[in-house]
């Protein structure tokens, strides 16, 4: 038969690592990206793969779910993982990178590809042949109509917001200290250590500050995974004392004590004049978040390099839309990827654009699709948004609790987790020895 090329749309994490299976398996792709033909509410260059929300991939440790998950994706030749990796920065256990290295890698190793031709124009409709859909969570108005009436189901909408980013050389270092939690890492994080009375002052700020109104959908709920400290303020006045502002785990070194509370900071890029603030989305207005933040200890002379914004991510409903192989239940040869397929975060969304794109090389080739063994986190993350309950549906992490439970008698959770994990890589070699023809890589160019 004759290969016919595949069309990828979206040029975002799922859609470049798509596109770079389907060519390294030695079959034409043409990715469409519209940016920066037009733009998004969010991105500032035409890069593909610009990473918005956050510089951090999560954890590199297999005891964590990202970290076997990332594991996985190298073991199936992951352009993200590898560029990533070429442009990691400083943060502990965490794959942190330098967002515009980090882009800009995976646009060149794109361009360079002689397999793939990237088109930048806008897709309006729903392209016929074989297709991935990896537009992300801001998909253009006119596609996103598209896709509404393919699947016959309204989006589910849910509001999601941006971390603030400060100038490395605002930061008072005489009061900010350098940790990991734990140790874990090296002294990657700037701390920004809170008293009780700080703490309190800082919240009584917050929960009274002006905030971004939202006049489209203000019934919609944020995602629980990424919810603004505002709202997390207002579930509880310890509430941040146990999220993104918990002190466990680091000790001031100038006072031997453990803070009531700790900012901490994630550096931004290879340069390191830019940091982050680690799990600090927000809806406050602009002018709120220079007077509420500045209110930080260390933080009194902050400049902001970028403020933390509210956008709108949109996602199918992936139970009733997707089978467990990503390929849509009425449409043989339509993929979904990335996050509008139904799962949260950079590495799940690279991760079912991998398979989507492996997927879509096997029916070029005229073969069956393949889905990953139930142990694998990639396998489980795949069939739980394609088989869980439809109702109240919202978009899911890579997490331990979608494996199999781990070998009777392991006590220590840790261990319960390495113990998946090592379960996990192994059934993957396993799968990946009996299928050849599934991660065939062309010689690179």
């Amino acid at each position: 038969m004759v290969e016919q090329t595949i069309t990828v749309v979206g040029g975002g994490l799922a859609g470049s690592e798509a596109a770079w299976r389907i060519a390294r398996c030695g079959l034409k792709v043409r990715l469409y990206e519209m940016r920066p033909v037009r733009g998004t509410a969010v991105h500032r260059t035409g890069n593909l793969a610009e990473l918005v929300c956050s510089n951090s991939l999560k954890s590199m440790a297999l005891s964590s779910a990202h970290g076997l998950l990332k594991e996985e994706m190298k073991k199936l030749g992951s352009l993200i993982v590898e560029c990533a990796t070429e442009c990691r920065v400083p943060a502990g256990q965490a794959l942190a990178v330098d967002r515009d290295a980090f882009a800009e890698a995976v646009t060149h190793a794109l361009e360079a590809e002689p397999n793939v031709t990237i088109v930048r124009e806008e897709v309006r409709e729903i392209p016929d042949g074989i297709v991935i859909l990896g537009v992300g969570p801001l998909v253009s108005e006119s596609l996103a109509a598209s896709i509404a009436r393919f699947t016959g189901e309204d989006y589910l909408y849910f509001y999601d917001a941006i971390s603030p980013v400060i100038l490395a050389d605002s930061i008072d270092q005489s009061v900010v200290f350098a940790a990991s939690r734990y140790g874990k890492g090296g002294d990657d994080y700037l701390n920004c250590p809170m008293s009780g009375e700080e703490y309190d002052r800082f919240l009584t700020a917050l929960l009274d500050a002006e905030l971004v109104t939202l006049h489209e959908f203000d019934k919609t709920p944020f995602f629980e995974g990424c919810l603004p400290i505002e709202v997390m303020a207002r579930r509880g006045r310890d509430t941040l004392r146990f999220g993104p502002m918990k002190p466990v785990g680091l000790t001031d070194p100038r006072t031997g004590r453990r803070a009531h509370a700790i900012v901490q900071l994630r550096q931004d890029n290879l340069a390191a004049d830019h940091y982050s603030m680690v799990g600090f989305q927000t809806q406050l207005r602009w002018p709120e978040q220079k007077r509420i933040l500045r209110m930080i200890p260390g933080l009194e002379s902050a400049e902001f390099a970028r403020l933390g914004q509210i956008h709108r991510n949109c996602y199918i409903n992936a139970p009733t839309v997707l089978l467990p192989d990503l390929q849509a239940r009425k449409r043989p040869g339509l993929f979904f990827a990335g996050q509008i397929s139904g799962v949260e975060g950079y590495t799940e969304s690279a991760a079912t654009g991998l398979l989507a794109g492996l997927n879509a090389a096997l029916i070029a080739r005229g073969k069956s699709t393949r889905t990953l063994p139930p142990e694998t986190m990639l396998g489980a993350l795949c069939r739980y948004i394609s088989t869980t309950d439809s109702d109240k549906y919202q978009p899911t992490n890579a997490a331990f609790g979608l494996l199999p439970d781990p070998p009777a008698g392991i006590r220590k959770k840790k261990d319960r987790r390495l113990a998946r994990s090592a379960r996990a890589l192994k059934a993957l070699e396993t799968w990946i020895g009996e299928r050849e023809e599934v991660v065939a890589t062309e010689k690179a160019p």
